[in-house]
């Protein structure tokens, strides 16, 4: 799927227009609002259970299945309706030569998608949740707009095709008024797709025919949020489990007060403590995990529990080493790269949504390059990943991952390393203060530069020039002066 989100006026961006890529960058200075964007893409994805061909597309597969399975709980004419809708269905999906579109499934089908499309109520609460607000309207643009409308869109295309697209706009104090629409001209199924080789004559062969549709394109998606905070929260997370545990007991609630999380964060940290390896994880994520603990962090990250059903504590055994040592006693690097070992490890699938904040974070120049080799083998694995950044040697490293894949593009054997990126695979986009967002697109020879990196480094440049020569001349004058 194509992703296109475009906002005005939300928090601190004044326009933004992003092309969601396998592997998409915000850059920029602090407080420019790239975690806003980062978030308001998590809360979306969230929403709508992934931005697959169809929003909510389970309920297509579940609706045949209850129509067969309810035949003795409902009234005879609305079942006679419900049956003469799938049969019509059926005619439409057994001619041949005949793309089968979203218009001919079931009337009722159409309705509840669409009606959920418009539900101002559960996305509101949605985007108060991740951002931890009581009112939508503290996201309206808090930077001295005259423009006090504040507006997010989202269109979802497949090739030429739109598939569906939402839309959220607020002013003031009220809610956000929300409309979507679905494009009832969308083909689900060409003539030439192998499904229509098959004869459909039972509503239990729909049922089944969307099923298998639902492992295959409308599968739902999930996503993740590796906060900034993440390092902190690693370290300290025998506090936070013991305050969990007190806090349910009828004395630690008359006396634990507390402040609310965001939803991203609240979200990571039931991850973490309730962490858990979901059932047929990809091996090729797995791999990508084994070589980030081989590479960076030279050892491995290990669950200890002290009971069947305790809270999981995460201890780090370096290489060759007997002992192992909890992430309070662990470096900077072992505590902010663990949750991303723990989460490729167990939890992440292929055509998930992974948004890291500063990957970069509390890591040598060296070790920032790696990251971008394991961002390069994420997007292979099939995995959507989002990053915030300051990093110009991440930026750098991206930009020859990029190299990598036009030098395989034309055919040439590149280096001993298999990682590499497309160029179409990757959309950076840099952030200013009170400026719209704006697309950095990839250079052969600069790669993915940013301009006030650039002018940081002259700057950075002429003072060390400028002192260097203060200093040769303040010798000089010395010297002449002892003469």
């Amino acid at each position: 799927m194509d992703i296109h989100i475009d906002v005005k006026n939300f928090g601190p961006i004044e326009k933004a227009e992003i092309d969601l890529r396998p592997l998409t960058v915000f850059v920029g200075e602090s407080n420019t609002g790239k975690t806003y964007l980062a978030a308001l893409i998590y809360a979306l994805h969230k929403h709508f259970d992934g931005f697959s061909q169809l929003p909510w597309a389970d309920y297509a597969t579940y609706y045949f299945g209850f129509v067969r399975r309810s035949r003795d709980r409902r009234s005879q004419n609305r079942q006679e309706e419900a049956e003469q809708e799938m049969l019509e269905a059926l005619e439409k999906l057994n001619t041949s030569g005949r793309p089968f579109k979203f218009a001919d499934l079931p009337q009722q089908v159409h309705s509840e998608l669409e009606a959920e499309l418009e539900n101002q109520e559960d996305f509101t609460n949605e985007l108060e949740r991740c951002f931890d607000l009581e009112s939508v309207s503290k996201l309206i643009r808090f930077t001295g707009s005259q423009d006090n409308e504040m507006n997010i869109s989202l269109l979802v295309s497949e090739g030429d095709q739109t598939c569906w697209n939402f839309e959220a706009r607020a002013a003031g104090s009220a809610k956000p008024t929300v409309t979507g629409h679905i494009n009832r001209d969308m083909t689900l199924l060409t003539p030439n797709d192998a499904m229509r080789k098959t004869e459909f004559h039972e509503i239990s062969d729909v049922e089944r025919l969307f099923q298998t549709l639902g492992t295959r394109r409308w599968q739902k998606r999930y996503s993740y949020y590796l906060p900034a905070a993440r390092s902190g929260i690693m370290e300290s997370l025998d506090v936070l489990t013991a305050a969990l545990i007190k806090r349910a007991t009828r004395i630690g609630l008359d006396r634990i007060e507390a402040s609310t999380f965001s939803g991203m964060i609240a979200d990571f940290l039931g991850q973490i403590v309730l962490y858990k390896e979901r059932n047929g994880s990809s091996k090729k994520i797995n791999r990508v995990a084994e070589q980030l603990e081989a590479e960076l962090l030279e050892g491995g990250i290990e669950i200890e529990r002290p009971a069947p059903e305790a809270y999981p504590e995460f201890v780090y055994r370096p290489e060759q080493s007997e002992e192992t040592l909890r992430m309070s006693h662990s470096s900077a690097m072992v505590s902010e790269l663990a949750p991303l070992v723990l989460f490729l490890r167990g939890i992440v699938k292929q055509g998930d949504l992974l948004i890291i904040e500063e990957p970069e974070s509390h890591l040598h120049p060296g070790a920032q390059t790696k990251i971008a080799q394991t961002l390069a083998r994420l997007v292979r694995a099939g995995v959507r990943v989002l990053i915030t950044t300051h990093s110009n040697y991440l930026l750098q490293q991206i930009g020859n991952l990029i190299r990598e894949g036009e030098l395989q593009k034309l055919g040439e054997p590149t280096s001993e390393s298999a990682d590499y990126l497309k160029k179409e695979e990757v959309g950076a986009w840099q952030f200013h203060k009170n400026k719209p967002v704006i697309e950095l697109p990839f250079d052969l020879i600069e790669g993915i530069e940013p301009e006030d990196h650039l002018d940081i480094a002259e700057d950075l440049y002429n003072e060390s020039a400028g002192l260097q020569n203060r200093i040769e001349q303040t010798k000089e004058g010395d010297a002449v002066e002892s003469e």
